[in-house]
């Protein structure tokens, strides 16, 4: 049984909360534990790091500093959170930045306490390892079968690709070969990488509904039921602004956003209720009716 340190951040304790609930009910199935660091505090993302570079680091490092404590690698599922995290890691190796964190911390010695040593690990860094994709086969028992769909990493997951170290910055594979043991069919496309707009949500919504529908657009053009994605931002961004881009280019696409835990729930058994999926603002009704008569034929 493997055991992690679980750091859910501010989206999946409110805007993503059936990407926390379906991850939870996938872990359990998998025996893996997670226990939420007490007293975790908000990331900072995406306003810290762009207002007070020092404040942005202090937050994700106190976190940190609660991981390290605990003496266990600590999941971060948001790709924002898993980002900051990695990055304040890295920018804790100089020196004068660490001094200026640590006094924000009120004197923390942040050497003393390990924090540069913590594992952080992003959700495919968790799941679609080789072990558990293997474990994971074990436990489909409703396999994705005639479900084509494209997997959208987006920014945060790979860039910067020197402190992230993704498995490919252009074409990584790991989502893709965790939805492939799902049994669903994943398609190439060129926009595995491309950004959503992400929290340009707040200020300039045009250009978040222009990429959108870019995005939208590609994945249709290459022949796809769905996106899939481990980002709450690249969720929101795609499954939420569809009406807004329908209103303003006249486009609909109706495409459904799935996140990958979603995906693994449906082929683990779970219901599309369990997993919370009816709470999408992208209806995927007509989906999940289609894989359920898909079953129901062969049984």
């Amino acid at each position: 049984m493997q055991t992690y340190s679980y750091y859910p951040g501010c989206s999946l304790h409110g805007t993503a909360k059936e990407y926390d609930h379906s991850l939870k009910l996938v872990a359990h199935r998998l025996g893996i534990q997670l226990h939420e660091l007490p007293g975790w505090n908000c990331c900072g993302a995406t306003a810290a790091h762009s207002t007070d570079e020092i404040l942005g680091l202090a937050l994700p490092a106190r976190n940190l500093v609660l991981a390290a404590e605990r003496k266990r690698p600590v999941l971060a599922p948001c790709a924002m959170c898993f980002n900051r995290m990695k990055v304040t890691q890295h920018e804790l190796q100089e020196p004068a930045t660490r001094q200026a964190v640590q006094e924000r911390l009120e004197g923390v010695d942040l050497e003393a306490t390990g924090v540069r040593q913590v594992q952080v690990l992003s959700l495919l860094e968790t799941f679609a390892s080789d072990d558990m994709r293997a474990t994971a086969s074990k436990w489909v028992v409703k396999p994705l079968k005639g479900l084509k769909v494209v997997c959208y990493y987006g920014c945060l997951l790979v860039r910067p690709p020197e402190i992230l170290q993704p498995d490919d910055l252009e074409n990584p594979r790991s989502m893709d070969r965790l939805v492939e043991v799902m049994g669903a069919e994943v398609l190439d496309w060129p926009f595995k990488t491309e950004c959503c707009g992400a929290s340009l949500a707040i200020a300039r919504a045009d250009i978040v509904v222009a990429l959108g529908r870019r995005l939208l657009n590609m994945a249709r053009t290459v022949g796809a039921d769905a996106i899939v994605t481990a980002c709450p931002m690249c969720h929101s961004n795609l499954d939420t602004r569809q009406a807004q881009i329908k209103a303003r280019y006249g486009e609909e696409f109706n495409m459904p956003i799935f996140y990958v835990t979603e995906l693994m729930g449906l082929a683990f058994g779970y219901s599309p209720k369990q997993l919370k999926i009816h709470t999408h603002v992208t209806n995927a009704t007509r989906i999940l009716e289609r894989l359920d008569a898909q079953h129901a034929s062969v049984g």
